[in-house]
């Protein structure tokens, strides 16, 4: 397979794993390693990949990737981290939902649950969850961002202030080692953190990749949440870290 070819297959996988391994592409592109590697060195080289020991990664900085990749990266794990999360919302809860790829998996999931109060800064969670006529949804209007639907900002803070919710469900950007979750926006973190200030119980929602990656703004520490839903387990330290916090740890098939 030619080269260029190749390459945009090899991104593609990496948007949807997370990251690529140099032996696995070898075996499924019949080329060699070295092969691979010399792509890999391309695709570095243009910033769309970061190599790393065995393959590459997607590549950390202070800019987030395209929503529709986003949206479209390990969309399964995403979907099982809604039902699992969904599964721990009872009916007639009182929820914040924030902008993030993740969350919506959560508000797909919750279409069925009766009596629930969702206040949202994500237009895409409150289109999806109208579809549920026993959900009122309260849109927490700010300045919009057109790339994905989200709105923050001082009046979006504002209107979450006037609630005391039952569970606050949000996603982040990335998960570093010493239980930090992260994000690229500081106007998203600043109203991901009122949404904490204004909940009885928080769960953060967030696929495997997002240990793989950084962000520069810190939104919360896992030693502040209650529940953290996810694909895969979590890293022993950060485990271990995590038991001694107390946070519940959902790791779904």
């Amino acid at each position: 397979m030619p080269q260029n070819f190749r390459q945009p297959d090899i991104l593609a996988r990496a948007r949807r794993d997370g990251r690529v391994n140099v032996d696995a592409l070898a075996a499924e592109f019949g080329v060699t390693v070295q092969t691979i590697r010399r792509d890999l060195a391309e695709l570095d080289i243009t910033g769309q990949l970061e190599r790393v020991h065995g393959g590459a990664v997607l590549p950390s900085g202070v800019r987030n990737i395209g929503y529709a990749d986003r949206r479209g990266l390990n969309a399964d794990a995403k979907d099982a981290i809604g039902l699992a999360a969904a599964r721990r919302i009872t009916n007639g809860s009182s929820l914040f939902l924030n902008i993030g790829t993740t969350t919506e998996a959560v508000a797909r999931a919750l279409l069925h649950h009766k009596a629930l109060l969702v206040v949202t800064n994500n237009l895409n969670v409150a289109n999806i969850l109208a579809a549920n006529p026993d959900c009122e949804v309260i849109v927490a209007g700010g300045t919009l961002r057109r790339s994905d639907g989200g709105l923050t900002g001082h009046l979006t803070m504002r209107v979450i202030e006037q609630f005391k919710v039952d569970m606050a469900v949000i996603g982040c950007s990335a998960i570093d080692d010493a239980g930090d979750a992260l994000d690229f926006d500081v106007a998203e973190v600043s109203v991901s953190q009122t949404i904490l200030g204004r909940t009885r119980s928080a769960m953060l929602v967030a696929d495997h990749s997002k240990f793989q990656h950084t962000a520069p703004a810190r939104i919360t520490s896992l030693m502040e949440l209650d529940t953290f839903v996810t694909d895969a387990p979590v890293p022993d330290t950060l485990a271990r870290k995590s038991r001694d916090w107390g946070v519940d740890i959902v790791v779904c098939s």
